[in-house]
């Protein structure tokens, strides 16, 4: 008898991801190992024992218990002990050491509540139980910038960066799912942004990859439950101070008792095709940028108003982004201020952008710089 469907799916949406990176890393792919026909009674394993398959030490549940050899590739799985992570964590570990991947892990103690270090370290604890190694409990201190949210994920995130460089890890998997997706869409239409932000999560963006993001939340969860793992729900999730908890526990529900189901699936749908659409703009832009950039590095601005507002926009944000704008602090308004000085100069003086940016229209092009420069 097969896994539960729930499980198999995560499997399979993993032993994608892996199979991807292993042939990134060049890791060769090993020939199946072909199990005995029939075993004499003397050799069946009692209840609870750990067995030898291939090269990988399994559990009565399938899980390996060893690790592909030192030296192979090492992929991290990021795990906040909630069923997202750890459902994705143990299909990780299930997958990796067949296709000649390691896997580490590391859970992140924000500070945010009252026992979060025990709580982060019984994590890691049910981590190496599984088989994961290294595994890493990092405390993180979260300031205020940008609210509690995007504080809080800029802290995790810089801890996720620096245990992938200290591990020298080949890529960095993340929880989010289905679900998330939907929810980033809809922040991103409440806050009037652009395309790019309503294309949501990648399921790839440098060292990270989101294997799950096909798939829906219950999916974790019943994968959890069939394989008995113990999950922790944060309570940040569910709290209506944090402006997601109230799409996920409010916003999302109305819109499906009174559009009907699949509102989830369709918001993930859309940030599909959002996002195909952003990264063909993205290409024009970069290729744009380029050819109107002058000797000095500024843009001109006759060839600027040329191009479509889509792509002309892009090319400013690219030009203040290289000037050294904060690219989480930068905003539709901003660069609506900016298009202006290319298409509705009236002789308007300096703009002041984030990260102590300047842009300034003079001779014909637009110059972008740091006011301290």
């Amino acid at each position: 008898m097969g896994p539960h469907p729930a499980v198999a799916a995560i499997r399979l949406a993993v032993r994608r991801t892996l199979a991807d990176l292993a042939a990134e890393a060049g890791v060769p792919v090993a020939a199946p190992v072909r199990a005995p026909q029939s075993r004499p009674a003397a050799a069946l394993v009692p209840a609870g024992a750990t067995t030898l398959i291939g090269n990988a030490r399994r559990h009565p549940s399938g899980l390996p218990r060893t690790p592909a050899a030192p030296g192979s590739p090492l992929v991290l799985v990021a795990v906040s002990g909630g069923a997202d992570s750890m459902a994705l964590a143990t299909a990780t570990a299930f997958e990796a050491p067949k296709l000649g991947l390691r896997v580490g892990a590391v859970t992140v103690d924000h500070g945010l509540q009252a026992g979060s270090a025990e709580r982060a370290e019984q994590v890691a604890v049910r981590l190496r139980e599984l088989g994961l190694d290294p595994v890493e409990a990092v405390p993180v201190r979260v300031g205020r910038d940008g609210g509690p949210e995007n504080a809080a994920r800029d802290a995790r995130y810089a801890a996720l960066d620096a245990a992938a460089d200290r591990h020298g890890a080949l890529a960095v998997l993340l929880g989010h799912t289905r679900d998330d997706q939907a929810e980033t869409v809809l922040l991103g239409l409440a806050r009037g942004s652009g395309a790019r932000s309503l294309a949501g999560m990648p399921a790839q963006k440098g060292r990270y990859r989101r294997p799950l993001l096909e798939l829906d939340r219950a999916a974790t969860r019943q994968a959890c439950s069939a394989q008995s793992i113990p999950i922790w729900d944060d309570p940040h999730n569910s709290d209506p101070a944090y402006t997601r908890a109230r799409v996920r526990h409010e916003v999302l529900p109305v819109l499906e008792k009174h559009l009907g189901g699949g509102v989830v699936e369709a918001l993930a749908r859309t940030a599909r095709l959002f996002r195909d659409d952003a990264d063909a703009l993205d290409q024009w832009a970069a290729l744009a940028e380029r050819d109107l950039r002058t000797a000095e590095g500024s843009l001109d601005v006759g060839r600027l108003a040329e191009l479509p507002p889509a792509v002309r926009r892009r090319v400013l944000r690219r030009a203040a982004l290289r000037a050294g704008c904060p690219a989480g602090d930068l905003f539709a308004r901003h660069l609506e201020s900016v298009d202006l000085l290319v298409t509705g100069w009236r002789g308007q003086g300096p703009l002041h952008l984030p990260g102590g940016v300047e842009a300034t229209r003079r001779c014909g092009t637009l110059v972008f710089r740091r006011q301290s420069d």
